[in-house]
């Protein structure tokens, strides 16, 4: 798991807040070091080790590990149990606490590798499909609702966008370089020369719908390819799609996809280019957006595919009337728990004897999981089964470690509360994610009575992302607190609005460990720890956490956090 760039940007704030100061006045309990590596290589162990070994020797008493093979234990080979004991063997030695990851949601393929229908979906309502030769089809199906060919255009403004940036100056028809037909859209600025390179169109869409949009892309030298975007965005300002395209600086000719819903909106502006664009060039051709349904199509009681005439009169079985639905690359791309943005969706088809007629027309609704950034898909934080699957990996943990403190892996949570038994419950987001993390905690302490939690602080703050429409999340989160029992550690990584962020928690009476270097400069915490001077009996530790696998820090993070006072 990768935090997002939120992270390194809270923490750069945090240089500004006050001068350096001195370290915490108290000792720190809890002096931990987070640890991403995958126990499963044994090459892994030697590296793990030495970390270890200078983490021990500059004062820390605990290492979080976060190994996704954690929530698979039910299927790892034989040998990762060797190598979890060698590493459990190196921790007796050091006197280092091992503090695991359980509890996977926000970052949930350790849970949906077990069944990824538990991914949480968005609802599609009420699609109009229509019967045609025996085929039933989308009712106007393949439409493309953007110019997005770029053949049409008076010197260098393309026709049919609504706003397109700097025209003949950093946005160009190029009709030497193009995917198809006579002409591209071509983005390069002028040396020296910064800004937004892009164009848009508000489009006429049906609520409650899936779209696909893809584009072909080409760079040369293009310094921007992490900054080249397409999505959607709501007449309110919310962002409908949040997939990264995953350009590259150098490239040839590569076709690029997102999928989004389009929610309650009956109208979109929809976005392509590049923002805050620098050197070199990049190419736009053929780009498409259209309604298409069923990618990663979700089925599971709480999401239900239901297939009516246009009347809503008669609902059609599953099984006699139309054959059996499932997207069989749901969450299998390239293995179990791993999602792709966009792949080939399954088709509705009649069912042999079908009481469903030739020229009828239909009224299809489901739901359908989607990609955040780089394939982060959320699990369901509702559906039962979900907890059986992490009551399975607790226990699993438990036999391995028998650890004392567990870490709860929430974190992040940006798509959910759209099932219909969660929309139909009439509490909010918040409400839910409390009743999450309650039965979490009660799961955990059925498998351990005497364990401590902890978990990480951002979907249970109000200065951070326990907020009203976060993401895909629908509604406020406000209240998730509510749901953390009251010895739960926190993991404050809101360097960004630090004094707000441990004061709320402190507040609620909850101790906390302060999640710094972010692979910045290590001296900050001592900033942030300055700032924890306004609730001193609350903060009762400090954690390195690296999101590039980056230690050369591990002593110097020490020196400024703790020092001598360990």
């Amino acid at each position: 798991m990768f935090k997002s760039f939120i992270h390194v940007s809270a923490v750069l704030l945090l240089g500004i807040l006050s001068p350096l100061c001195v370290g915490a006045a108290e000792p720190l309990e809890h002096r931990w070091v987070y640890l991403q590596q995958n126990l499963q290589v044994k090459e892994n162990l030697p590296k793990i080790e030495a970390i270890l070994r200078r983490a021990a020797k500059s004062g820390y008493n605990g290492v979080v590990l976060a190994d996704y093979k954690l929530s698979i234990l039910d299927r790892v080979p034989d040998h990762y149990f060797k190598n979890a004991a060698r590493f459990q063997e190196i921790c007796r030695e050091l006197n280092l606490e091992i503090i695991p990851t359980v509890t996977n949601f926000g970052y949930s393929s350790g849970i949906l590798a077990h069944d990824p229908n538990l991914a949480e979906g968005l609802p599609v309502r009420d699609v109009p499909f229509v019967v045609k030769s025996g085929k039933i089809v989308l009712d106007g199906a393949g439409k493309n609702l953007i110019p997005g060919d770029f053949e049409s255009a008076k010197s260098d403004t393309f026709s049919g966008w609504g706003y397109q940036d700097e025209p003949g100056q950093g946005t160009y028809v190029d009709s030497e370089m193009k995917h198809g037909g006579k002409a591209s859209l071509r983005i390069q600025n002028a040396p020296g020369i910064e800004g937004n390179r892009r164009v848009s169109k508000s489009i006429k869409v049906r609520p409650w719908s899936q779209f696909h949009a893809s584009v072909w892309i080409r760079t040369e030298n293009f310094d921007s390819a992490g900054e080249t975007r397409m999505f959607a965005m709501s007449p309110t300002g919310r962002v409908l799609s949040h997939s990264n395209l995953g350009v590259q600086r150098n490239q040839e000719w590569t076709q690029h996809h997102v999928v989004f819903n389009s929610l309650e909106s009956s109208e979109i502006r929809f976005y392509l280019g590049a923002w805050g664009c620098r050197g070199g060039k990049l190419w736009m051709d053929d780009a498409v957006l259209v309604e298409e349904p069923f990618v990663n199509l979700v089925r599971r009681p709480g999401c239900p595919l239901t297939v009516q005439d246009d009347s809503r009169h008669v609902t059609y079985v599953e099984g006699r009337d139309f054959v059996e639905l499932r997207d069989s690359k749901l969450g299998n791309s390239p293995w179990p728990g791993e999602f792709d943005v966009y792949h080939e969706p399954p088709s509705l088809t009649l069912a042999p004897g079908s009481t469903i007629k030739d020229g009828q027309k239909l009224l299809v609704s489901y739901s359908h999981a989607v990609t955040i950034y780089d394939g982060q898909v959320p699990c369901s934080l509702t559906e039962p089964k979900v907890f059986e699957i992490v009551e399975d990996q607790v226990r699993r943990v438990h036999k391995l470690f028998n650890p004392k403190i567990y870490f709860l892996s929430h974190d992040e949570i940006r798509v959910a509360n759209w099932s219909d038994p969660e929309r139909a419950s009439g509490k909010s987001a918040g409400e839910k994610l409390a009743e999450n993390v309650r039965r979490c905690a009660e799961i955990i302490r059925k498998v351990s009575p005497e364990a401590r939690l902890c978990i990480w602080s951002d979907m249970f703050d109000p200065h951070h992302n326990a907020v009203k429409d976060f993401y895909l999340v629908n509604g406020d989160l406000a209240g998730s607190w509510k749901g953390l029992p009251k010895d739960t550690i926190v993991i404050n990584w809101n360097s960004g609005k630090p004094s707000p962020s441990l004061k709320h928690f402190a507040g609620l009476g909850h101790s906390q460990v302060l999640a710094g270097y972010y692979d910045a400069p290590p001296g900050r915490i001592r900033n942030w720890l300055d700032v924890g001077k306004e609730v001193p009996q609350s903060i009762g530790g400090a954690m390195y956490t690296t999101w590039r696998g980056n230690f050369a820090d591990l002593e110097a993070f020490a020196t400024a956090a703790w020092g001598d006072r360990k």
